[in-house]
């Protein structure tokens, strides 16, 4: 890589780097170390195919979605992680601040508590806001398997999370 091209590549990880972490982040199930990993992953193979790189941004979340899914092929199980209940009066329906953060932290727990196949078809169907078609091209699977993982992965995590239920359409949209 030539001194310009080098310069492009390391604006473009400064510029881009903490969205793309929080797409990690998102991917790992919450898992910082395994985020970190993942986007350090990704920016790897960019920076080594950096001359035939149109667009930066999509190729980046390409190789961090497809290397996630390396990831959960090669460790098909993982053991769940038991959390303790949530506190009396801890619920989302607190009408303060805190009330917010339990909710993140309420579905960031469930989201770890799913597979990372599960995990990668919410986020990209959600957070990502892609159409089934295109989360299926970037996981490799067909559009069935996308619709019934999503279908399985949101019923996963109304179990996992009963509390998310009773949010009103508004709340559940932060």
């Amino acid at each position: 890589m030539d001194d310009a091209a080098e310069r492009r590549f390391r604006e473009f990880v400064e510029t881009r780097s903490v969205a793309l972490m929080r797409l990690a982040y998102l991917l790992s199930g919450g898992d910082q170390h395994a985020a970190e990993d993942l986007l350090q992953t990704a920016l790897a193979k960019t920076a080594a195919r950096w001359g035939s790189v149109d667009n930066p941004e999509p190729y980046v979340r390409r190789a961090m979605y497809r290397q996630q899914v390396s990831d959960w092929r090669r460790t098909r199980r993982r053991r769940e992680t038991q959390v303790g209940a949530l506190p009396d009066g801890a619920g989302p329906s607190r009408p303060d601040a805190a009330a917010a953060v339990d909710l993140k932290l309420t579905v960031r727990t469930a989201l770890a508590r799913l597979t990372p196949k599960q995990r990668a078809v919410l986020v990209l169907r959600f957070f990502e806001d892609l159409p089934e078609a295109e989360v299926a091209r970037i996981l490799g699977c067909g559009v069935g398997t996308v619709r019934s993982t999503t279908h399985r992965s949101l019923a996963r995590l109304r179990e996992l999370a009963p509390e998310l239920n009773a949010l009103e359409p508004e709340e559940a949209r932060r």
